[in-house]
């Protein structure tokens, strides 16, 4: 008995997208954020995390910090563009480097009373996050880390009456003594 042809392919299920997080160090001049945003959604490449500051006030330069999402090929191509913009200096893949630290900030208000009140403090020392506001219905807390520590902090108070959450987005800077 003959067997199907697909029987003889084994499907692969993996998905093809890889997440990177790019830094990416320009020019600290007016338009320039919005030409960086607009190669991203000018090729419908999404961002998943936006960061922006200025970074060396003397140079007038600030660091943009993206996460994205995408296969190698077309996170190669967005570095590859990014670097032929005129206003940006650098670009690197912060996850490529395999040496960057990332963390970010999340404020997470809480509304409860009695048992549910008490498990989101259990619960938020265990993440250490620190009760930033607090009134006789709710607290605001705040939590820094990795943004999978943020995510599992956030779906564990969901049930505790979580009511709003503030993200900074993500910031990464690579380890040891070598710069940008």
């Amino acid at each position: 008995m003959t067997q199907p042809a697909s029987a003889y392919f084994i499907e692969d299920r993996r998905d093809p997208n890889e997440t990177h997080t790019l830094a990416i160090l320009v020019q600290n001049e007016p338009g320039v954020l919005a030409r960086v945003i607009g190669l991203f959604s000018g090729r419908g490449y999404n961002i998943e995390s936006l960061t922006v500051s200025e970074t060396e006030s003397q140079k007038h330069l600030s660091r943009i910090t993206i996460v994205t999402t995408g296969t190698p090929m077309v996170i190669e191509q967005i570095k590859h563009q990014l670097d032929r913009m005129i206003p940006v200096y650098r670009v690197v893949d912060m996850t490529l480097s395999g040496r960057a630290i990332e963390r970010e900030l999340a404020m997470v208000k809480v509304r409860g009373t009695g048992e549910h009140r008490v498990e989101a403090l259990r619960m938020a020392d265990a993440f250490r996050a620190r009760v930033i506001d607090a009134s006789t219905e709710s607290f605001v807390f705040e939590i820094t880390g990795n943004s999978g520590k943020v995510d599992q902090f956030i779906e564990l108070m969901r049930p505790l009456g979580l009511v709003e959450v503030s993200r900074t987005g993500v910031a990464a800077i690579g380890r040891g003594p070598e710069g940008m």
